[in-house]
């Protein structure tokens, strides 16, 4: 258990180490019990410090842009890029960092494919099977700019070695084995053509109650029916799903029009923006998220307000047993996937720490500075 207290100034992001290994142990098993692929997506965790890690049970890294491949190639064996356009001035050094590139059109593809060098190259094309409900996530939605769809894939071109799908989003393993088989019945067709099929990333595999059999028995009958086919995931949540939080501190108490909040030290729009985007109201340990079932129950109900000026920085309700007090910490729980990756500086607020607890101690990784937030202006 996690001690706050212990968190030597805050906001923080902590990863807990325990709780991060045990998660790439999983993993690890599940490639040496199946015929499967695991690589890992920077886009949705980038704390480089436990990459080595990372990289013992990963089979690769995925990257969505020359930043990515480069800070990959550092610590992994092969990188996969995949991105919605390429540029032309950064093209030549994505390829030579990557062992497989996938575009995102054919027209795309000829335009570069002379420029692959000996990389693989690689199709996204859409599944038609949309699971997500919310529309920012939902790569299939209608007029999707993401991946092509069957009627506009007639034949495979020349030289495309492997088919590249992502619909899914924190998602089990019902609806993986679904996405295989829409994949299937829309473009079966190249599959005898095809080395590798890559199912993108959204595969919760860590997560309490995702139906590992299932998962097991699925990739076993593709491989099975297509053993020429090397079946690649490449999830980034679930890695450190359940692995970290956000520690932060009540730093004033107001009340306006009956609404008490809790103000703090983080910030929603620039630390957990995910919470206002998608929208959804973070765990936060010691309390009840307040449904409308809830706000009769015995407790002091408060909103969480973050440190900006945006007027709409701020989640809730909760239920509190009593009322926290200036001073106090509050604990957000599962704060390491897709959080700090999609972190601002946004009103110069303070850049929350990142650190890693280990065997009950803490240790700083990095604290942000005036400079960090300088250099990222001109």
């Amino acid at each position: 258990m996690l001690d706050p207290a212990k968190i030597t100034h805050t906001p923080a992001f902590v990863l807990k180490y325990g709780a991060f290994m045990k998660n790439l142990s999983l993993i690890a098993e599940l490639q040496k019990e199946v015929p499967c692929t695991f690589l890992f997506a920077l886009k949705g965790f980038g704390m480089h410090r436990v990459f080595p890690e990372l990289a013992d049970c990963a089979k690769g890294a995925t990257a969505s842009s020359l930043n990515e491949a480069r800070l990959a190639s550092e610590f992994f064996s092969s990188v996969h890029a995949y991105a919605p356009v390429y540029s032309p001035d950064e093209f030549d050094d994505i390829a030579r960092l990557s062992s497989h590139v996938t575009f995102n059109s054919v027209d795309q593809f000829n335009r570069y494919k002379k420029r692959l060098g000996s990389s693989l190259a690689g199709l996204r094309v859409n599944p038609q099977y949309a699971v997500v409900e919310q529309a920012l996530y939902d790569p299939c939605s209608p007029g999707s700019r993401l991946g092509i769809n069957p009627n506009n894939l007639k034949e495979l071109p020349e030289g495309i070695t492997g088919l590249h799908v992502h619909n899914l989003c924190e998602s089990g393993s019902l609806e993986m084995k679904e996405t295989l088989e829409a994949v299937e019945q829309l473009y079966g067709k190249f599959f005898a053509d095809l080395t590798w099929l890559n199912l993108g990333g959204g595969h919760l595999v860590t997560k309490s109650g995702y139906d590992l059999e299932l998962f097991r028995e699925t990739v076993k009958g593709f491989n099975k029916k297509y053993p020429h086919i090397e079946l690649i995931f490449e999830p980034g949540a679930a890695y450190v799903w359940d692995t970290g939080v956000l520690v932060s501190e009540v730093l004033d108490i107001v009340s306006s029009d009956g609404v008490t909040t809790l103000m703090l030290d983080t910030s929603f729009t620039a630390h957990m923006p995910d919470c206002l985007e998608m929208p959804y109201t973070p765990r936060v340990v010691g309390s009840t998220i307040a449904s409308e079932e809830a706000l009769q129950g015995e407790g002091y109900r408060v909103r969480l307000g973050g440190a900006s000026c945006l007027a709409g920085d701020w989640v809730g309700d909760y239920l509190f047993p009593s009322l926290p007090e200036v001073g106090d910490r509050l604990v957000f729980s599962d704060m390491m996937h897709y959080t700090m990756v999609k972190t601002t500086m946004f009103n110069g607020v303070a850049h929350p720490d990142i650190g890693i607890y280990r065997d009950g101690s803490y240790e700083l990784v990095k604290r942000f500075t005036y400079e960090d937030y300088k250099g990222r202006l001109s």
